[in-house]
């Protein structure tokens, strides 16, 4: 069990782990000029490694390739000695669920560098609409964080995830959807349009694993997914806020989830360290603001705690001055949770309000709830099962 935090101070779980590669390690999320490092280090002459790296961008990230025999502009010295150091691996999917909404869930087997070490595994969302195709990206096995209405967030921190395990997410869902440049479908649309990084983990707290890999997911010689469909969800790690403005330049949202400092202390403990004040003046410095370029405020709708007009009230006028958008999230629920999802007519009054101060307040709709892929209920099979294991030697233990 995590430690809890006394009244006023933050206890954070720090990582149990560190990353370690496997023997022959992916090329996958890796940038231009790291991979032609790789390619120095197997004796690719420099003069050709410009060359090498723009072959192995575009059959990585436009054509969607998994091995290099498929690298047919490739030499064949070249592809085998690529064959004998790496691979173009992402993670494994060990199992796949599909809602009744169309909504996937993917849990996602990340490549071990220990021997005999069971591998650590993740999960990743996609969510299919009407006008696009949202992907929810993990970027930390476990969570930094002990948000109370969170599944995801009662879990261990494992260790954060590399650029390539981050960027691999987005490839497998385009292997499993077949997603990629030679896809055929009446419009040519794509599936995957956006990317929120909304999965496991604080995205501020991987930062430069989050930078790296988003640079490759929007590059548009690649991947291709624009920044402005991109949205990083941050829980408000202040100092990192106009750093991610300055460095990665996508969509930010934030979770806010209460408007008085009591309250988010409690729903969001990291509060205790940045407080609704420092964290509100760090988003009106966020590079790129504008009434085009507007702040998504989350906020889970919780019955009793966090849903009166008052609440609504108080939120309305902490945003003035921000350009914001506020998503209203009813409350998905998931094993053990103490919290319950506001009655439906209070949501409605709740939004109303908000509305008619002069912000977008859509309700977001539950997606994927029936095989807990809603926002809050994700949660590692590992962790699942240590947490089953957990529960039957607490059973024995009260029965001896």
């Amino acid at each position: 069990m995590e430690p809890q935090a006394a009244r006023g101070v933050l206890v954070e779980k720090v990582p149990l782990e560190s990353y370690v590669p496997p023997a022959k390690p992916s090329l996958v999320g890796l940038s231009r000029a790291e991979l032609a490092e790789r390619l120095g280090g197997i004796g690719v002459p420099e003069g050709q490694r410009k060359m090498r790296v723009q072959q192995l961008w575009h059959w990585m990230y436009v054509r969607g390739v998994q091995t290099f025999a498929e690298m047919t502009s490739v030499s064949k010295a070249v592809r085998a000695d690529l064959e004998q150091h790496f691979t173009v691996a992402r993670p494994e999917v060990v199992a796949e669920q599909i809602s009744e909404d169309g909504t996937r869930k993917w849990l996602l087997r990340l490549p071990s560098g220990l021997a005999g070490e069971r591998a650590h595994e993740v999960e990743c969302v996609y969510i299919p609409e009407t006008d696009r195709g949202t992907l929810c990206v993990s970027s930390q096995v476990g969570c930094t964080l002990n948000c109370s209405f969170c599944h995801t967030g009662t879990q261990r921190l494992v260790r954060n995830l590399t650029p390539g395990e981050i960027v691999g997410q987005v490839m497998v869902a385009r292997d499993r959807l077949n997603d990629w440049v030679d896809r055929e479908t009446p419009n040519g649309n794509r599936l995957v349009t956006n990317i929120v990084m909304m999965g496991m983990g604080e995205p501020l707290y991987n930062f430069d694993a989050v930078r790296d890999a988003l640079a490759i997911v929007s590059d548009n010689e690649g991947i291709g997914i624009s920044r402005r469909r991109i949205t990083l969800s941050t829980s408000g790690v202040v100092p990192n806020i106009v750093r991610a403005g300055e460095e990665i330049g996508v969509m930010l949202a934030i979770s806010l989830h209460a408007v008085r400092d009591e309250l988010r202390d409690e729903l969001v403990p990291l509060n205790r360290k940045y407080p609704i004040a420092e964290l509100l003046e760090a988003c009106r410095n966020y590079p790129g603001l504008s009434n085009s370029r507007r702040i998504t405020f989350e906020y889970v709708m919780l019955k009793g705690v966090n849903d009166s007009l008052d609440d609504a009230k108080r939120l309305v006028k902490l945003l003035k001055g921000i350009p914001a958008k506020i998503n209203l999230i009813p409350f998905n629920p998931w094993p053990g949770s103490a919290y319950e999802c506001s009655d439906w007519t209070q949501i409605e009054a709740f939004s109303e309000y908000v509305f008619n101060a002069g912000y977008s307040s859509p309700v977001r709709t539950p997606r994927g709830r029936d095989i807990l892929a809603a926002c809050g209920q994700l949660k590692s099979e590992t962790e699942k099962l240590s947490a089953r294991e957990r529960q039957a030697l607490r059973a024995m233990a009260m029965t001896d």
